[in-house]
């Protein structure tokens, strides 16, 4: 197989993926965590990226209502292996993957495009109503074809 081609993921790894958001979600929002970084803090789990062979999972948090991630990146880094004991109490799997933790910035880069679509030139050029801007149906005839 070529080096750098991604594969898409397996049916096992997107239900261990799932499985691991439920149960990371759930146990994110019923514990109480001490570090300063995520006290008071609401976090939403919006996906959970297994590797192949199941030994180490991305985990994408949000932060409702948006704020900086960077310390809840590390406070969620200084928790993992609370979590990691957790998950192994709850779910049935021969090694519970090492956890990594990334901000999810999907909400972030949709705003973006949807601001993009709402700007004046773009609107513009998106108008499908046929007014006045629409081109002729006749223009495309040369001056010279004789009619």
């Amino acid at each position: 197989m070529a080096r750098g081609r991604a594969r898409p993921p397996s049916q096992r790894q997107l239900r261990v993926g799932e499985t691991l958001r439920h149960i990371l979600a759930e146990i994110i929002e019923r514990e109480t965590f001490q570090d300063p970084d995520l006290f008071d803090v609401t976090l939403t789990v919006t996906q959970v990226d297994s590797s192949p062979d199941l030994k180490h999972a991305t985990v994408y948090v949000m932060r409702l209502g948006g704020g900086d991630m960077a310390s809840i990146l590390e406070g969620l880094g200084r928790v993992k292996s609370f979590l990691r004991r957790q998950l192994a109490k709850r779910v049935r799997l021969r090694q519970v993957p090492e956890l990594h933790f990334a901000s999810d910035t999907t909400f972030d880069e949709a705003e973006h495009i949807d601001n993009l679509l709402h700007r004046p030139d773009v609107a513009r050029d998106l108008n499908t109503d046929g007014d006045d801007d629409a081109p002729d149906s006749g223009a495309d005839k040369t001056p010279d074809s004789g009619q």
